[in-house]
């Protein structure tokens, strides 16, 4: 019988790589990485600008529809992707114009109004509501966000997630959020 060693350096660079140490490895971005980020955050910063993204946001901080208004964490975990009111989000002109800009980069985003309510998106975020979360309230601001370097929870992929101001006249009426595969940038 062949008794297999336990080679702990190698289990630890391999899990290191792979991002499945808990508390270690590359949480933040190498400078190179970082440029390539920037990058990406000035483009979401331009679809933020556009006029389809400031009027869903601004018609949605205007008048929140009542099926909306009522809506909580646990029946929008509970709603399928299927289902005609997480539907509207994608087909509405503003989730149209996110899913346009689907690529190997971007993962997913998600457009948020004020109150971090769902305005429109590329596919049903776990979340009806990002308030009092920094990748919507630090947007509230009026400054940009990044969070860590992350395994993300629906496509597995590692993904950093940005988010930038959606700007009304100069003044902060929403957030975008967008995930960014790593490996792709």
């Amino acid at each position: 019988m062949k008794t297999m060693r336990f080679d702990l350096p190698r289990f630890l660079l391999v899990a290191l790589l792979l991002g499945r140490v808990p508390g270690v490895g590359a949480q933040t971005a190498d400078a190179a990485l970082q440029a390539k980020i920037d990058d990406q955050i000035k483009l979401i910063q331009s679809w933020a600008a556009e006029p389809v993204i400031v009027s869903s946001v601004r018609a949605q901080n205007a008048h929140l529809s009542p099926d909306l208004a009522v809506m909580t964490q646990d029946e929008w975990k509970d709603l399928s992707k299927l289902d005609p009111l997480v539907r509207h989000f994608d087909q509405n002109p503003a989730g149209v114009f996110l899913k346009g800009r689907k690529s190997a980069v971007v993962i997913r985003s998600f457009l948020s109004d004020a109150s971090g309510f769902k305005v429109a998106f590329t596919s049903k975020p776990l979340n009806w509501s990002d308030n009092g979360d920094p990748k919507h309230d630090v947007p509230m601001t009026g400054k940009t966000w990044q969070g860590i370097i992350e395994q993300d929870k629906v496509s597995g992929l590692q993904q950093v997630e940005v988010s930038v101001p959606v700007l009304d006249a100069g003044k902060p009426i929403g957030s975008l959020v967008v995930s960014l595969n790593v490996y792709k940038l």
